[in-house]
């Protein structure tokens, strides 16, 4: 099932690790200040456990401060994932189905929401140093709960904030995501951030929380 891969990862952080931390650390703290709002495109690939490639997208997304955000694939399937704030909401065009969720259950695998609240960072993950790479430093980060839907992740931060992540499920599986084109505090369109299932969709999921979200006949 083609599914939306979230992200993030932790190891604990060695001693000898402090100053490269302490650098990864600051590039994210540098990049999520007076962040309200993002927008940027992605690219994605999935791994199998024995490394080979599942499967690669790409398209756009946007975020908005506290628990807003939206994933647009483009290719190689058309699907769409919005959080309004309540609920969680995947459509799948070619499947024409739409899954829903309350938000509280969903949000915790959604780690990119603490680039606009950055102090859920600290409260929900355990962030250690996860070393330098591909000109880049990474920070990790572990849940402190569950596995949040993942058990490791890292977030790889250069000079323009934010360009890659990395993660890996419980199974050994593992998602890479580059990002680029990132447009900080967008006056972002409220409709970005609201889904009605169109006509003739399969609804399907936690569907007894939902208001009426039907427009009404004359």
């Amino acid at each position: 099932m083609r599914r939306l891969c979230t992200v993030m990862m932790a190891i604990g952080l060695a001693a000898t690790g402090g100053s490269a931390f302490a650098q990864a650390r600051a590039k994210l703290d540098r990049f999520a200040d007076g962040l309200v709002s993002l927008q940027g495109r992605f690219e994605q690939q999935v791994y199998n456990v024995d490394g080979s490639l599942r499967e690669q997208s790409e398209g756009d997304l946007a975020m908005r401060a506290p628990r807003q955000f939206r994933w647009q694939y483009r290719t190689p399937y058309e699907q769409v994932v919005v959080a309004d704030g309540s609920h969680v909401w995947l459509y799948d065009v070619d499947l024409e189905q739409v899954t829903v969720r309350r938000q509280a259950d969903e949000e915790a695998q959604s780690p990119l929401v603490v680039l606009t609240d950055p102090a859920s960072l600290d409260a929900r993950y355990e962030v250690g140093e996860g070393g330098r790479s591909d000109g880049l430093d990474w920070l990790s980060l572990t849940p402190k709960e569950g596995d949040d839907g993942f058990r490791e992740a890292l977030l790889g931060l250069g000079d323009n904030g934010l360009e890659r992540m990395r993660l890996e499920d419980s199974l050994g599986g593992r998602s890479e995501i580059r990002f680029s084109g990132w447009q900080r505090n967008p006056d972002l369109d409220a409709g970005l951030f609201r889904f009605v299932p169109p006509d003739g969709v399969d609804l399907v999921g936690d569907v007894d929380s939902l208001p009426d979200i039907r427009p009404i006949e004359d």
